[in-house]
Parts: structure tokens; C-alpha cells; sequence
């Protein structure tokens, strides 16, 4: 490809800040009552569909909260006070000690495994004990391999101590309605010297209860033998093996929320089949220490699914949408902007169903962003409630309304992206999307009489007025050591490629804005970082060696649908997850450009292939010229320019950031600049659609 001809589109180079769009397959006809909460995934393992996964999670609330079972209060949380919850499965014991300080020491050396610990403090004969564990393992078969890893963690393990393997398997000694005829039974268990622990479950009649559980056996001829031994030490206690699948919530001691000092907690497991519990929300919303200290509104539901802890947040729809929309775009952007946005993601949140089985949606791009209510802002609440319950409607349904951060000046066609879309979709154009860069520096492209190449941003560079025999502008630094950089961004990880100071000079070949959402430059990626990143990510074999690598194929918009490695098709399920299969590209609006050689333009229409092998040279509209310098530089009819380098490997040179299907955030902000309201926006990103009030 040359830069003339995407130049000619009115599809600019590099720049813009990133903000994610969610990538989405279609969604199913059915959708959620708009009146009705939205149950979100924090942390949850849905098989192919999403996975993140904590062993515990730490809530904290700066106004009371309570935890529930169905309609029934087990307990209430004071305000400020943090507590711990985690799933009743296989773990690991560890280690016991008298002493805070040994245990906290062994599970520091854990905590940067994948034997994730958790310590907790007991009675045991009247004594203090600290009990350190890993897990907990989604199965029996995954406790066993992290015992094994404990066993060789090296580890200072008290006399006479082993890492062992326990379960969710426990006895029952009783259910009681008040505390402190549970503390009595409790007492006499753990001063015989067996662990137990109160847990809250369900009376018969609906009412909160406190029941004593025994023992934690991995196997039911472990739980036996336990009951054997509480029955021969306490033959006056009624144990029965009733607890191994109630539903309950374990009250234990968290010893270990700083393992530099020793502050405890309430620490509740979710246990028994089918259990599943709720932290009630409240006007200041609960914070998920595991999930960046967010806070969150409406209720927190624990269960446990696939052998995880599985937090659902179940939220009122708008209030959902305060955080979603902030989340997606600034607050300072215009209004309409904000409405627009505010209708979208409404509409796409109503067009999920089911779509993760247990929630309609989760917190990642993967739906929407959803960040608690420290996304809100007045504005944004305030474009939430303006729209209230409007949507987009096009043949009788909600509209999925997929959006992404920036579509690089045109809009994706369905085919390009999942190769599957409905009528609600079409690439348009979105000259807009260019309010990415408004406010950013661009860079010079540029080449140094040592026959280097590289980028210096404008506020670093001087014109001097002289041009080369080819036309070419001369440029010098206009302060000293300026960093000539080997993309247009400044990045700490990447080394200059040279300097540049005042008198020495310079050609410039080019102008580019800074890489961001509206364009960028990623590369050089040789063969092997190609070959990496394309495993397993297409449906056949690539090359053992990448020699060229060429876009054969684009779609209505420009994006790339087909892409040829030495001659042969990478087969990829979809267009769009060409991203991923080169390494994370922002977008498939792109082109690959071999650092080698260079293909370029004439004014005639004509085109010519330069290498690094050729001459140095210019080669122009006219023909070629011979300059000063290492290197050749090739000119298109444009006057765009670039060095072709002796260096293996390939660049991609791109527009956007995201799929591009549907509506573009940036183009929406740069359409509410102009004087468009939110509906004229939507109209124009979505095809024949109307704009409803569920």
C-alpha cells in the first residue's frame, strides 16, 4: 500500500487517546425488562464464555449493609467494617502455629504462587491458633497438584507438621436460634480439640439460625472417621453428617488482610449445595477490594459455580447505566454526546438475554465497561435520566448497539468484523472521529544525514525553509537532544534511534499525528514475533517463516478481510480477530508495510516496488534523484515519504480503535461538537432505526 491512497479517503495518520469499546458477538432476540435490575458478573467461571476468577473477595461499606439469605437476614455488616468471603471447597492446610508471625512469614513466600494463601485464627484447647491454607481448588484433582506444589515450596513447617488436603465435607452439631447457645457447643468442640465453626444458615420457619459445623473432609470416609473421633471424645454431643450439603455461610477469623502486621476480619464461606447469598446494597454501595477498590451499587450475590466463587452484581438498569456511560466516555464531553452514548449502551445492556447464563452482562469490554459508581459524574447522570428508558428499535426488536472508541474515519460493514450483523448496521462515514487528535501534537517523520529514520514531535523541530534536490523539506532541532523516537509516541520501553540538536539537519519525509485511537504505527514485528502471536489463532498452519505478509482482501470500509503470509490465506474464524492474531492491533483498518521495501504511487498512476538492496535514492513522481544519506527513500505522488530500512520484519500503519462496527465514540463526540443532537447521532451510525421509550 502507499499513504497515497488512503490519504486520498480523508483518512488521516496516527493519534488520539484510547477508551474501549466492547468487542460483542450477536446477542439473542430476547431481551431484559428495561424496569427490572441487570444482574452483572464481577467474578465468575462461565466456561468458554468468561472467566475471572479471586479465591476470597473483601466488602466494606461506609453505611451498614447486611448479609441475606433469600428474604432473610443472616446478619448485618456495621458501616466501615471489612469482611471476607470465599468459597467452601478443597483447600490445603498448611501449617498451624501458635505464633501470628510464622504463619504470615510462610504465607508470604505463597502469596506470588499460584497457591493463592489465606490464614485464619482459632481456638483450639482453650489456645490460640493460627491455621494458614491455599485455595480454595475448583476440584479435588486441582487440590491434590497444589498439595504436591506446597510440599515443595520450601517452607519452614513446625515439628511434626505436613501440608494436607481438606474439603467442604463437615458434621453438624446442632442448629440453634441464638449465639450463645451455639458459643456453649461450640466451646466444648474446639477446647476437645476439633476444629469447628458457627455457621449461619435458614431455619425451618424462614428465620436467620446459627447452626455448629465439624470437621472439613475431602471424602465421605474422612468425615466418617471424624465422627468417629468426636463421638469417642464427646460421647454426650450429637454429631450427624447433615451439613455436608446444606446450604450455609462458615463464620470464620481472617488473620491475614496484612501479612505485615496482623489485623483480623470476619472471614464467611459460602458452603453447601446450591447455596447462594447476598451482601444487601445500600445508597453509598459496597467496595470489592479485589476489583480496584471499586464500589458498586444495588446487591452483591456470592454462590459458587464451577468450583469458584461467583460474585453477581444485581443492579437497577439506569443506575447501571450512570457507571457504564462514564465508564465509556468523559464527562467533559458535550451532552448529546453523553445521550447518545446513554442510549446506546441501554440498548445494547437490553439486548443481551441471558447472554452468561448467570448475568445478563459482565464488568469488561467484552460487554461494557463498568467501573461502580466511581465512573459517575452529574453529567452523566443527568444524560442517564434525560433518556430514560429509550432505546433503538429496528425491525420489531432492541437493537444490539455495538460501539467501539474510534473507527479511524469510516464505520466497519458486518462482513468485516464477525462476518454477520443485521440490518442496524452499515459502514457510513465518521470524519468526525478525527476530534481524537484536535488537541494533539503531531510528529515528523524523519531522516538524519546518518541515514537513521525515526519521529520527533512538532514542538521539538524547526523548518528550516531549504528543501532538498527532491523537494523535500529540511528541518533542525530547535533545543538539544531531541530524542528521535522509533514511533510517533513516546514510550520508556523503546530506546531512541538517535538525537537530533540545533544546526544538525534533518529531512522530513512525512507528518504524522502521535500514535492513539485515530491512527497509529505498531511494528517493526519480525517473523518470529508474528509466528507467535498468529498460534493458535488461525484455522490453519502459517509458514514456518514469514518472508511477506500482504493485505489480498478489504470490505466495504476498508478494513482488512484476507491477508496472505508468503502467498498463502491466514484463515481466521472472523475478519476481526485478525487484532489479535498480530499481536493486539487496535484495529483491521490497516496496512502492512515491509520495513525492506516499500511499495509506492506515482502521479501517473503507476507503482513501484524500491528494496533495501536498491540504490539510495528519491524516487518521485518524476523518477528518481540521488540525495545525501544512507538508505532509500521513496516518494509517493502525494509527497509522502518513507526510508526503506536493511531491517527485517514488518510494520501495520492504522486508522481507528476497535471493531468499528456501529457507533463511534469519538465520531459522536466530534458530531455533538458540531451542533448534532443525540438522535441525529445515532440515526447516523445506525441504519434505518428508531429511537423508542421502553
Amino acid at each position: 500500500m502507499n499513504f497515497a491512497r488512503w490519504k486520498k479517503t480523508g483518512i488521516g495518520l496516527l493519534a488520539g487517546a484510547l477508551i474501549a469499546g466492547g468487542l460483542l458477538l450477536p446477542a439473542a432476540d430476547s431481551h431484559a425488562d428495561s424496569n427490572a435490575t441487570i444482574r452483572v458478573a464481577l467474578y465468575a467461571d462461565i466456561g468458554s464464555k468468561y472467566k475471572s476468577t479471586v479465591p476470597f473477595v473483601t466488602l466494606q461499606s461506609t453505611m451498614d449493609f447486611s448479609l441475606m439469605s433469600g428474604s432473610s437476614q443472616l446478619l448485618p455488616i456495621p458501616a466501615n467494617n471489612r469482611i471476607r468471603v470465599s468459597l467452601d471447597g478443597y483447600k490445603v492446610k498448611v501449617m498451624e502455629s501458635p505464633a501470628w508471625q510464622a504463619a504470615a512469614d510462610a504465607a508470604k513466600k505463597l502469596q506470588s504462587t499460584s497457591d493463592k494463601p489465606m490464614l485464619f485464627v482459632a481456638s483450639r484447647k482453650g489456645a490460640t491458633v493460627y491455621q494458614l491454607y491455599t485455595g480454595p481448588y475448583t476440584s479435588e484433582s486441582a487440590a491434590k497438584e497444589g498439595l504436591s506444589r506446597v510440599g515443595k515450596a520450601g517452607l519452614s513447617l513446625p515439628q511434626g507438621q505436613a501440608p494436607a488436603l481438606t474439603g467442604s465435607k463437615h458434621l453438624s452439631a446442632g442448629q440453634f436460634s441464638t449465639q450463645s447457645e451455639a458459643d456453649a457447643v461450640l466451646s466444648t468442640i474446639t477446647g476437645a480439640g476439633f476444629d469447628a465453626w458457627k455457621t449461619l444458615v435458614d431455619g425451618t420457619d424462614g428465620s436467620a439460625q446459627v447452626a455448629v459445623w465439624v470437621g472439613e473432609a475431602a471424602s465421605d470416609s474422612e468425615l466418617a472417621a471424624v465422627r468417629t473421633a468426636v463421638a469417642a471424645a464427646l460421647p454426650q454431643l450429637a454429631v450427624s453428617a447433615g451439613a455436608a450439603a446444606a446450604p450455609g455461610m462458615m463464620i470464620r477469623t481472617d488473620a491475614g488482610l496484612d501479612l505485615s502486621s496482623e489485623t483480623q476480619a470476619y472471614h464467611y464461606q459460602v458452603s453447601g449445595t446450591g447455596a447462594k447469598f447476598v451482601a444487601a446494597g445500600n445508597s453509598a454501595g459496597i467496595q470489592l477490594a479485589e476489583r480496584s477498590q471499586r464500589i458498586y451499587r444495588g446487591d452483591l450475590e456470592l454462590s459458587g459455580l464451577a468450583g469458584s466463587l461467583a460474585v453477581i452484581n444485581e443492579v437497577p438498569l439506569e443506575q447501571y447505566l450512570y457507571a457504564v456511560v462514564g465508564g465509556e466516555v468523559s464527562s467533559g464531553w458535550p451532552e448529546e454526546a453523553l445521550k447518545a452514548q446513554a442510549v446506546a449502551a441501554r440498548s445494547y445492556a437490553l439486548a443481551q438475554g441471558n447472554r452468561f447464563d448467570v448475568a445478563n452482562v459482565v464488568d469488561t469490554t467484552l460487554s461494557q465497561v463498568y467501573n461502580g459508581i466511581g465512573a459517575e459524574a452529574p453529567v452523566i447522570t443527568k444524560a442517564v435520566d434525560a433518556t430514560a428508558g429509550e432505546v433503538l428499535m429496528s425491525g420489531g426488536k432492541v437493537v444490539e448497539a455495538v460501539f467501539s472508541s474510534n473507527s479511524g474515519g469510516v464505520t466497519a460493514d458486518p462482513s468485516e468484523v464477525w462476518d454477520n450483523g443485521g440490518a442496524a448496521f452499515a459502514s457510513v462515514a465518521s470524519a468526525e472521529d478525527a476530534a481524537a487528535v484536535a488537541t494533539t501534537k503531531k510528529w515528523y517523520y524523519l531522516l538524519l544525514d546518518s541515514g537513521v529514520s525515526g519521529y520527533a514531535r512538532e514542538d521539538n523541530i524547526q523548518l528550516t525553509g531549504s528543501r532538498t534536490a527532491a523537494g523535500l523539506t529540511i528541518a533542525t532541532a530547535s533545543t538539544k537532544d531531541v530524542n528521535i523516537r522509533p514511533l510517533p509516541v513516546i514510550d520508556s520501553s523503546a530506546s531512541p534511534v538517535g538525537k537530533l540538536n540545533p544546526g544538525d539537519q534533518a529531512v522530513v519525509l512525512d507528518q504524522f499525528y502521535e500514535n492513539g485511537s485515530y491512527s497509529w504505527v505498531k511494528g517493526p514485528y519480525t517473523s518470529a514475533d508474528l509466528l507467535k502471536s498468529l498460534a493458535g489463532k488461525t484455522d490453519n498452519s502459517p509458514p514456518s517463516s514469514i518472508v511477506s505478509l500482504q493485505v489480498t482482501q478489504r470490505g466495504p470500509s476498508g478494513r482488512a478481510t484476507q491477508v496472505k503470509a508468503n502467498g498463502e490465506i491466514l484463515q481466521v474464524k472472523y475478519p476481526d480477530l485478525f487484532r489479535s492474531a498480530f499481536g493486539g492491533l487496535p484495529s483491521t483498518l490497516f496496512d502492512i508495510v515491509p520495513a525492506s521495501s516499500y511499495t509506492v504511487l506515482g502521479a501517473d498512476g503507476s507503482t513501484a516496488t524500491i528494496n533495501s538492496s536498491q540504490s539510495a535514492g528519491v524516487l518521485s513522481a518524476s523518477g528518481k534523484v540521488t540525495v545525501n544519506g544512507k538508505g532509500t527513500v521513496v516518494m509517493g505522488g502525494d509527497a509522502s515519504s518513507r526510508v526503506v530500512t536493511s531491517s527485517p520484519g514488518f510494520y501495520f500503519i492504522g486508522w481507528g480503535n476497535g471493531h468499528g462496527l456501529g457507533m463511534s465514540q469519538w465520531g459522536v463526540k466530534g458530531m455533538a461538537d458540531n451542533g448534532y443532537d443525540y438522535k441525529q447521532i445515532l440515526q447516523h451510525y445506525f441504519n434505518n432505526v428508531t429511537i423508542v421509550k421502553e
